[in-house]
């Protein structure tokens, strides 16, 4: 799939947020990540970092994302848009930016004078969760749409290429101060698979421990960058989020 070319973008047709318009915080010719994930629908990371110091210079500022959104807005509000939700997401991690917190103010903001019904939304990788900054940043949004694919260091090190460090632990603790957390999990099988018992039992402990208010658990949908990947069929998907109401009491 293409990059986003631009700060804003769609809105797009979302299974889990309706008529979604996007907001891409990150560089627009290449993805900037803290995952290297097998499944990425944007292809491979060229160099997942957890920092961005080296990339600061080629993010939007905060004033471009203002100006940028109050534009689209303005038009879609002229032209009567269902815009359902405005998303940060974009060509890699939206929480590496590091006016998180100034520019989902400002998008507040914005929102609540030109859509004041439209909900806003993040999707998330959960791999900055453990700083404080970031959890205050996502505390002002409606919908934290969380990725915990695994319950193991080993499987999201395989599955997710995570450059080291990575703790799950700091992610877990992460997850559980933040409020009305949604987990989205994606199930694969192929070169990495989590869909064996060990993997599930390990993943299931972990999402018992963070007592999300939903889980979505999902698999591929579009070519992922890893060929020798492939979907689970619904059944299993079906099992699955049979286990996590039963065993996690959560729906």
């Amino acid at each position: 799939m293409p990059l986003q070319t631009g700060i804003i973008y769609g809105p797009v047709r979302s299974r889990r947020l309706g008529a979604s318009l996007g907001v891409n915080l990150l560089p627009t010719h290449y993805k900037l990540c803290s995952f290297n994930c097998l499944y990425c629908q944007y292809g491979w990371t060229p160099k997942p970092t957890l920092t961005i110091n080296d990339h600061a210079r080629e993010l939007p500022r905060g004033a471009e994302v203002s100006s940028a959104l109050e534009e689209r807005l303005q038009g879609a509000v002229k032209r009567k848009e269902k815009i359902d939700c405005i998303t940060f997401s974009g060509n890699g991690e939206p929480t590496l930016h590091p006016e998180l917190a100034d520019i989902v103010a400002a998008v507040r903001a914005l929102r609540d004078r030109y859509l004041p019904k439209a909900k806003l939304a993040i999707l998330s990788n959960s791999s900055t969760v453990g700083r404080a900054e970031v959890r205050e940043a996502l505390a002002a949004l409606d919908l934290r749409l969380m990725k915990f694919d695994a319950g193991t260091e080993d499987i999201i090190r395989r599955l997710n290429g995570v450059p080291a460090p990575f703790y799950i632990g700091e992610v877990v603790a992460g997850l559980k101060a933040l409020k009305e957390v949604i987990l989205q999990s994606m199930f694969v099988q192929g070169r990495v698979a989590n869909t064996d018992p060990d993997s599930l039992e390990y993943w299931l402990e972990k999402v018992r421990e963070v007592r999300p208010t939903l889980v979505q658990v999902y698999t591929l949908h579009r070519p992922p960058a890893e060929k020798r990947l492939w979907k689970v069929n619904l059944p299993t998907l079906q099992w699955i989020a049979g286990q996590v109401r039963w065993r996690a009491g959560v729906p």
